[in-house]
């Protein structure tokens, strides 16, 4: 229940401030001594595997995405109480660059030229990413399963050593502008969304499905700047009856605070980047407060249109719910069991397939080859679309409501490509049953 509304948006703006930088406050693991045995590539020795990775454990992002990391941790703390990788520990180094692509260059290289990485794993961020990818692949550092939608990472020509995971922008953009197409007809849209390749990639998806025609207001924000009330004046000034938003979770908070102080409530359709009910529903929470409000975050996250590539908490006799959550209460309890601890696990996931195909004695170039021959679709409800001319990642997504703090399915799962023509069609194939061991 909404026990008061006087929102104070000065005080909420330092507020933000503030959890912004508590909210990454654990600690990266440490970074490895030498080890003395012959390795097969740099960061590979007879026992161990070494990857780095660059997270926003402060800043910006911080606000759920400081997770990811230690879930990824987890899940290969159970690979190595498992036997690990061909008899190898997986031993995972992870930086903070709180979301400034300036840091993330200093982090990445010192993980690739003094802490000696075999691989940059789940690099975070559209911003912060594009900083390093030039990097690393003329270092020929393999850069897999980087933590952002970017269309842009799917070239294997100009990046070859560079893979994509999760669902694309732009076929996001496609799969929520279908149905937003199929269920608001001839309704006014707006679009609210972070000034960079991130939030651009997911508008050109959107405008490859939605009629231009019901597009009546288009506003933009930037990470460094909390002050977004111009821009939802905007948005309804203009008579938007829907906004679709491709933010950060901390800018889907503000922008629903900053609505509710307008009285302003459009149907709310927004990127599964932002939309994890628990961390939005938190947010909610602090920043009301910090403004003079009591608020419920799940009464304030109720009914917002979502999508996912992966299966939702709530389906808790998925059996890759189970084995992360298995995997959480044994090596990551402190953490809530939410939508980032499942993305980070996931990925790990995706990883630890990788590096078991790739043999024995894997190289950086070797498991680049690998993961172009394909890998077994794992935890995403769609296929994953590698090949030596794809490295996007996943195909594909169903539509979810967030219900009583829970994302609810609804219909298909639905694949698409990111061509202005490329139809948006039901996924016809099913997901596979995690392993009973825990292990690919």
């Amino acid at each position: 229940m909404i026990k008061s509304f006087s929102l104070r948006l000065p005080v909420i703006a330092a507020a933000v401030t503030a959890s912004l930088v508590a909210a990454g406050c654990g600690s990266s693991t440490s970074s490895p001594s030498g080890s003395g045995a012959a390795a097969s590539a740099p960061g590979i020795t007879s026992t161990q595997i070494l990857v780095g990775s660059h997270q926003p454990l402060t800043g910006p992002a911080a606000p759920g995405y400081s997770e990811i990391a230690p879930a990824a941790n987890a899940y290969f703390q159970y690979v190595n109480a498992h036997g690990g990788v061909n008899g190898r520990k997986i031993k995972y180094t992870y930086l903070d660059d709180g979301y400034d692509p300036a840091k993330t260059t200093s982090v990445v290289h010192q993980l690739v030229l003094q802490d000696n990485v075999f691989a940059i794993f789940n690099g975070l961020g559209t911003p912060t990413h594009l900083a390093v990818v030039k990097y690393l692949n003329s270092s020929k550092v393999p850069d897999l399963f980087i933590a952002s939608g970017c269309d842009c990472w799917n070239n294997p020509t100009a990046f070859p050593y560079s893979f994509g995971w999760q669902l694309d922008y732009i076929r996001e953009g496609k799969i929520l502008g279908a149905y937003i197409k199929q269920h608001f007809p001839g309704k006014k849209i707006g679009y609210f969304y972070q000034n960079d390749e991130f939030g651009q990639d997911g508008v050109k998806g959107l405008d490859m499905e939605i009629p231009h025609s019901q597009v009546v207001s288009r506003q933009t924000y930037v990470p460094t700047n909390v002050n977004i009330g111009p821009a939802v004046a905007a948005l309804k000034t203009a008579g938007a009856q829907v906004v679709v938003n491709f933010a950060i979770p901390a800018f889907n908070a503000l922008f629903k605070l900053a609505s509710l102080k307008l009285s302003y409530n459009p149907t709310l359709v927004a990127s599964n980047v932002g939309t994890d009910p628990a961390t939005l529903g938190t947010l909610l929470e602090t920043y009301a407060k910090a403004g003079g409000a009591t608020v419920n975050g799940n009464q304030l996250t109720q009914g917002i249109i979502t999508d996912s590539y992966l299966p939702s908490l709530g389906s808790t006799g998925n059996s890759w719910i189970a084995l992360f959550k298995k995997v959480h209460d044994s090596y990551d309890a402190k953490a809530p069991f939410d939508g980032n601890v499942l993305y980070g696990m996931a990925v790990a996931y995706a990883f630890v397939q990788a590096m078991l195909k790739a043999g024995k004695n894997p190289t950086r170039a070797s498991v680049v080859k690998t993961i172009e021959g394909g890998l077994p679709q794992g935890a995403s409800v769609a296929p994953y679309n590698y090949s030596m001319t794809d490295h996007g990642g996943t195909s594909g997504a169903y539509i979810g409501v967030i219900m009583n703090g829970v994302l609810v399915q609804q219909g298909p799962v639905w694949t698409t490509d990111t061509t202005p023509t490329g139809p948006v069609t039901a996924f016809s194939g099913s997901q596979p049953a995690a392993p009973a061991s825990g292990m690919p």
